[in-house]
């Protein structure tokens, strides 16, 4: 099963990511942990271990150099646009309890479409993952589908994107959908966050009609206390951490249909 994760800054997205990646470990799959987002966190809520320690693949310039034959730092010069990346998954991830983590980082020159080096060694990357691995992959992406590509699409699930009760949150997933239909992305289903209540399960519900929700996760302070003390909300009993057991049940069950 390859899921991708996507939303607004702020809604829960990476904590989600975390909570199914846990879940999915814990039933005795293997599982590849992908934090694509810049500003990259998901080590900490899997609880690994020296996660901040961790280089992004992105800031590896002498490998990024080696692998598509460039020059580190430079751009608008040749370069190799397939890359060999069969092997990082291996050896630059971090593993604890069943997960694999690698961390992609951002490229931070010429834009998120920009066509240099690093973007092409992440893309490169994502692919081979995405249509070659046999294990669970669960890709934790900002707010956009900046590393997924028309090759890779149909090999991605569902392009989970994560709601809070907020119209830029609400208004952000539809931008998510829209990204995804432009490179083939068809699955598209909603996880909702921060719920306070019935009234707020039920604006999303009638607001965002036209998509499908796997779930909604209640407005939890176990997960607030998890995040200040530095620790997995999955290591802390919460109805969150319930919720998203759930989640996954129901992802594996269509997974199997």
């Amino acid at each position: 099963m390859k899921l991708a994760v996507s939303g607004k800054g702020g809604v829960g997205k990476t904590t989600i990511c975390s909570m199914i990646i846990r879940k999915l470990a814990e039933k005795g799959f293997k599982v590849l942990a992908i934090d694509a987002d810049p500003d990259a966190n998901l080590g900490q809520a899997l609880g690994i271990p020296d996660w901040e320690k961790i280089t992004p693949i992105s800031k590896m310039r002498e490998l990024i150099a080696e692998r598509t034959q460039s020059q580190p730092g430079t751009y608008g010069t040749f370069f190799k646009l397939n890359p060999k990346v069969d092997d990082l998954p291996d050896s630059l991830s971090i593993s604890k309890d069943g997960v694999k983590l690698m961390v992609l980082g951002g490229v931070e020159k010429g834009g998120s479409g920009c066509i240099c080096p690093e973007s092409t060694m992440l893309k490169a990357l994502v692919t081979n993952v995405l249509l070659y691995r046999n294990e669970h992959l669960v890709l934790d992406m900002e707010a956009g589908v900046e590393h997924l590509g028309r090759g890779t699409a149909r090999a991605v699930d569902r392009l989970i994107v994560v709601v809070e009760p907020g119209r830029r949150s609400m208004d952000t997933a539809r931008h998510i959908r829209e990204l995804g239909a432009d490179i083939g992305i068809s699955r598209v289903v909603l996880v909702g966050n921060k719920i306070r209540g019935e009234k707020d399960e039920e604006f999303l519900r009638k607001t965002l009609s036209d998509f499908e929700f796997l779930g909604f996760l209640p407005y939890d302070q176990e997960v607030i206390e998890a995040d200040l003390e530095g620790i997995s909300p999955y290591d802390r009993d919460s109805v969150v951490k319930e919720v998203a057991g759930l989640i996954v049940d129901k992802l594996l069950a269509g997974d199997e249909a």
